[in-house]
């Protein structure tokens, strides 16, 4: 104790180290939202298809890009990529591409459409994000949304993220 009017244990000391702890908690909850705020899809409740047949996911990671196939030389540029994941690929416009090595070209009906542009918040093309296997035909978003500003620097871009 001290005896100048001033205790050791002042009110200051007090508030900030209740705005310390206030703030870490903050911090915590603002992390915590964030990673809830990423999204499932389920490939049984959402038709996609390639061609003509309903496609069904076999890999346990993919990246998905939601792009414009009236956009120049975009579906061929997908097709050509080579990554160390498949990629979807989900044309706006829902045109036909046959499928290449490593991209799968998907096109879905109006509703499953808008109901995926919806769930993702996806406002620009070319975007990519990623997706993981959580169970059985679930997949969980593992990545931010992206907006591609190049299709050509794509195997540069996906480095970064």
């Amino acid at each position: 104790m001290s005896r100048g009017g001033k205790s050791l244990f002042s009110l200051s000391t007090l508030l900030a180290s209740f705005f310390g702890a206030a703030m870490i908690a903050a911090a915590f909850a603002y992390f915590n939202y964030k990673f809830a705020e990423y999204k499932f899809i389920n490939f049984k409740e959402w038709i996609f298809y390639e061609k003509k047949d309903i496609f069904t996911p076999i890999a346990d990671k993919y990246i998905v890009v939601f792009y414009s196939s009236k956009e120049k030389n975009t579906a061929s540029l997908l097709a050509n990529t080579d990554l160390n994941l498949p990629i979807i690929a989900i044309d706006y416009y829902n045109e036909i591409y046959e499928n290449s090595k490593n991209t799968t070209f998907l096109r879905a009906p109006t509703k499953t459409s808008l109901s995926f542009i919806q769930r993702f918040n996806i406002y620009e093309s070319p975007s990519i994000f990623f997706i993981k296997k959580s169970k059985g035909s679930i997949y969980k978003q593992d990545s931010m949304i992206r907006k591609l500003d190049n299709l050509k620097e794509l195997s540069k871009q996906i480095d970064t993220l």
